[in-house]
Parts: structure tokens; sequence; C-alpha cells
């Protein structure tokens, strides 16, 4: 398929996101190949065309609720690109933080009183920052009381 068929009509609205989605991670993939110019040339590029995809009216209404979470995401979507092997392309290392919690609540059905989920959240900041500097929970925990 030409390129030039990608960019007519409505249609292709969800192809042609998805094209520029491949590309962005692929950028990602390589980020430290580039030259810090050449980076701010893809993200000019990356945003005019993102501009022009959002810029069309699409049919189908999903496409249209997909396209305006787009257009309120559109200028962090590429952050990762002003900070080159400092900011992940996705949120996954965020998500995986995260799910112990999320698993907690769901099983106990939540915390009875505020104390409690303070000093849930207390222990869980503390023993992730320890596993950043290569600790395991029990050193951290053993290093913050004594």
């Amino acid at each position: 398929m030409k390129t030039s068929l990608l960019y007519r009509g409505k249609s292709m609205v969800p192809l042609r996101l998805k094209l520029w989605l491949d590309k962005v991670l692929a950028l990602g993939r390589n980020i430290t190949n580039f030259a810090t110019s050449t980076l701010k040339a893809k993200k000019r590029t990356l945003e005019n065309t993102l501009a022009d995809i959002l810029a069309t009216s699409p049919e189908c209404e999903i496409a249209k609720t997909i396209r305006a979470k787009l257009a309120r995401a559109s200028p962090r979507l590429l952050t990762f690109l002003d900070y080159p092997g400092e900011v992940e392309i996705t949120n996954n290392a965020c998500e995986r933080a995260l799910r112990p919690a999320v698993i907690q609540r769901k099983v106990t059905n939540g915390f009875r009183s505020m104390w409690a989920a303070q000093g849930d959240c207390a222990v869980r900041t503390v023993v992730d920052t320890g596993k950043l500097s290569g600790q395991t929970p029990f050193q951290t925990l053993l290093t913050t009381i004594s």
C-alpha cells in the first residue's frame, strides 16, 4: 500500500494512528542512538503528523473517543524525547509499582482507618526506595527501624 493512500479518507485514521505509534515506539527503542538535534527534528515531525491525525473527524464513535483522549494527552505524549534515557516511553514501571497496593486494596476491601492507610503507604515508599539502592525489603525495614 502506498503511503499516499494512507492519508486519504476519514476511514484511514486508525491505520494512520497505528503507523504513528509504531514510529514513536521505534524511536523510543533507539533513542540513545540519536543526537539532540535529530531528536528535536523527529519530535517536530511526529507532532505535525499527530496534529494532522487529530484534525480529521472520524465517523466511528470509538475512534472519536480515542481521538478526544489523544487530543487531551498530546502535549505529554512525546515527553520522553525531551529527556532521552531519563523518561520511559510508557508508564509500565509505575503500573507495576502500584500493583501490590491495588491487589491489597481489592483483597481486603480497603483500610478501615486513615492511619492504617498512611502507614501502609509509608512502608511501601521506604521499601520501594530501598529496592532502588539494591536492598531487600527486609534489609530496608531493619535499617529504617534501627
